[in-house]
C-alpha cells in the first residue's frame, strides 16, 4: 500500500514564491486568493489559488513547489487545472475511429432505406417530380413563361445579364463625353 509523505510546511507556506511565478505567466488580476493545496506522491506540494479568468469556471492556477533537503523551496510548474465539476473538453477520439462509426452509421441508413423500398414504404411521387424537373429543357420558352423564370445564358452573373450592364456603361459613357466637350467650351 502506497501512502502520500507528510507535507512540509515549508512547501505549504511557499505561497508568496508560488504567486510571483504566477504572475510571470499571468497577469495579477487573473489570480485569485489561496485555495487550498494538494500533497503529492513524490512529496511536493500542489498550491492552488482560485482562478478569475472568465470562460474557466471551476479551474484553478496551480503552482507545484518542492525542496531539497537543506534547501529553500523552488517551482516545478504553474498552469491552469481544473477542478472537480469544471467545464472541459471531451475526450479526444482518433480519426480513424471516428471515421469507422461515420461508415458503420452510414451503412445502417443504407440498409434502412433499402428495406423501406423492398417494403413498398418509399414515396414515388416524390421520384416522379424529381424525374420531371430532371427532363426540362430550360430553353424551352413555353416552360419559362409557365414558370416566370429567366433563361440565363453565358456572361450572365447571379442572374444580371451582363450585356444589359454594357448597354447602359455605353451611355454613361457618351453622356461623359458631351460633359466633357460642354466643359471645354
Amino acid at each position: 500500500m502506497t501512502s502520500t509523505p507528510d507535507a512540509d510546511e515549508r512547501l505549504i507556506n511557499a505561497r508568496d514564491l508560488a504567486l510571483a511565478a504566477l504572475h510571470e505567466i499571468t497577469p495579477a488580476t487573473t489570480v485569485g486568493p489561496p485555495a487550498g493545496y494538494l500533497v503529492e506522491n513524490d512529496g511536493s506540494v500542489s498550491l492552488r489559488f482560485e482562478n478569475r479568468l472568465p470562460g474557466y469556471p471551476g479551474w484553478f492556477w496551480t503552482v507545484t513547489v518542492a525542496r531539497v533537503e537543506g534547501e529553500e523551496p523552488t517551482v516545478l510548474e504553474a498552469e491552469l487545472l481544473p477542478g472537480d465539476g469544471a467545464l472541459v473538453a471531451p475526450e479526444w477520439v482518433p480519426w480513424a475511429e471516428r471515421l469507422a462509426e461515420y461508415r458503420a452509421h452510414a451503412a445502417e441508413l443504407a440498409a434502412q432505406a433499402k428495406a423501406a423500398e423492398a417494403d413498398g414504404d418509399s414515396d414515388d411521387d416524390e421520384d416522379d417530380d424529381e424525374a420531371d424537373l430532371d427532363d426540362v429543357d430550360l430553353g424551352d420558352e413555353d416552360f419559362l413563361e409557365d414558370h416566370d423564370e429567366r433563361q440565363l445564358h453565358a456572361g450572365d452573373v447571379d442572374g444580371v445579364d451582363i450585356d444589359e450592364l454594357d448597354d447602359e456603361s455605353d451611355e454613361d459613357d457618351s453622356d461623359d463625353d458631351d460633359r466633357d466637350a460642354d466643359e471645354e467650351e
